[in-house]
């Protein structure tokens, strides 16, 4: 009797580089504002990265990569953020929107964003996200909706010729881009907002993004763009630091690589192909 031939083991996720290597950074004034310091990671803005998914995206859990990065919803970060993504939801239809006719009117639910502490007795912190359906966002259209998958808010905004970060949630389209600020007293009694521009990899997520099944920022598979971070995000980083920092930070971003980056994004692939076009018009 022939010997029974191993299974193969099933694929994992795409490979993903090491958290931490060497980064470059650059720190700037504000051209339009003094009291406000930009502090941006070069290697990061600098790297091929771009959005995969619906084409090689794994998905943080496995076995839904048709779910992307969707599967906890969306915390809001203020009033302002839920009335325009309120504003959006009034205008889906729907045929757009695959749970509209469950979810319409109740689309968003509390959560915790803090873990109890029994030895303080602090009461946990709550706030409200994009309702959990079946263990992903209530906006994500699942496979086999004749829309479309992927989330419903961003295919409207480009069907509208609008950009996504006018109808999502603040924390979707500022994905995978971390904004970090705080205001810093410096020896000479001065005070400045400094805003830090980085990747958010796993460690953004909390304790758990060690535990996603896959993340994107740190993989080969996702770098894969002809053109920097810098300029394909170009009005989110608008968005984040305003136009005149935003400028600045590509003007310097660019003349880095034209310089040649020291610390490139090692899941960008060598030679990086933003470099092969970092000259461009001003």
């Amino acid at each position: 009797m022939a010997p029974e031939l191993p299974s193969t083991p099933p694929p994992g996720p795409p490979a993903e580089v090491p958290l931490d290597f060497p980064r470059e950074w650059v720190e700037f004034a504000d051209p339009a504002d003094p009291e406000h310091l930009v502090r941006a990671d070069l290697t990061w803005l600098t790297s091929a990265w771009t959005c995969i998914y619906g084409r090689g995206c794994a998905g943080i859990v496995e076995g839904r990569a048709a779910d992307g990065c969707c599967n906890h919803g969306a915390f809001f970060t203020d009033a302002d953020d839920l009335a325009r993504v309120g504003a959006a939801v009034a205008e889906l239809t729907d045929s757009e929107w695959q749970l509209a006719p469950r979810w319409r009117t109740d689309w968003t639910e509390a959560d915790t964003v803090t873990e109890p502490d029994p030895g303080d007795g602090e009461p946990i912190e709550q706030a409200l996200r994009t309702r959990v359906v079946d263990g992903a966002c209530v906006f994500l259209n699942r496979p086999g909706h004749a829309a479309g998958i992927g989330c419903a808010l961003h295919a409207m905004a480009l069907r509208t010729d609008r950009h996504p970060l006018e109808t999502k949630p603040d924390v979707c389209w500022q994905l995978p881009m971390r904004r970090e600020q705080e205001w810093v007293d410096r020896p000479d009694d001065t005070r400045v907002l400094v805003s830090t521009i980085g990747e958010f990899d796993r460690r953004g997520w909390g304790p758990g993004g060690h535990d996603l099944h896959w993340w994107c920022t740190g993989s080969p598979e996702a770098h894969v763009a002809a053109e920097p971070l810098v300029a394909t995000y170009a009005a989110e980083l608008v968005a984040l630091l305003g136009a005149p920092a935003y400028a600045e930070l590509r003007r310097l971003a660019e003349a880095r690589l034209d310089a040649g980056l020291v610390a490139p994004h090692p899941a960008s692939p060598r030679p990086v192909p933003v470099q092969l076009h970092r000259r461009r018009p001003g």
